[in-house]
């Protein structure tokens, strides 16, 4: 397995591993309706727009030994009184889920904030959502704060965790 900075050209391959991962991670907490409408040519114009609009968004993707995008996580930095980064996003496809890929794809993303001079970091995470809680609670995340976010009508409490120094995250 390769973990990378993704270019553009792989914009298309980790929006099919966001809509693949939304379908099965999310199915249950958001309205059945709203999975079934995540199009893959949204997503992607959606992941073009944050590399273009975001403070310094980049993304970095995990590739299989056969080329393929099986993984993928981004980063942005953030104006927030307690965290300089944030790690905008984490999606594996489900056959990948527990076999490291998640936690190197974190430690890429700290690593280059630490390139940047960010020592900080924090991710949202939805409350509902317990693998993800339980993953960030693995790699030492401290709860911080709490939000509510709405997909498809449905109000759902999002959770965020924190990391005021990154380097634990760092793996070789």
């Amino acid at each position: 397995m390769e973990i990378r900075i993704a270019s553009k050209e792989d914009i298309k391959g980790l929006s099919r591993v966001y809509v693949d991962s939304w379908r099965n991670t999310y199915q249950g907490l958001v309205p059945a309706d709203y999975l079934k409408e995540l199009s893959y040519d949204d997503v992607e114009k959606n992941w073009i727009d944050f590399l273009n609009n975001e403070i310094e968004p980049f993304i970095y993707v995990a590739i299989n030994d056969i080329g393929k995008i099986i993984g993928f996580a981004s980063g942005k930095s953030i104006d927030e009184k307690s965290f300089d980064g944030e790690l905008y996003s984490l999606y594996l496809l489900q056959e990948c889920r527990g076999l490291g890929v998640g936690r190197q794809l974190v430690s890429a993303i700290a690593k280059h904030f630490k390139e940047k001079g960010i020592y900080s970091m924090m991710v949202w995470v939805m409350r509902q959502n317990k693998s993800g809680l339980g993953f960030y609670e693995r790699m030492g995340g401290k709860e911080y704060i709490h939000r509510t976010s709405t997909f498809g009508g449905t109000v759902v409490e999002d959770v965020a965790y924190g990391w005021k120094d990154i380097s634990v995250l760092c793996i070789e």
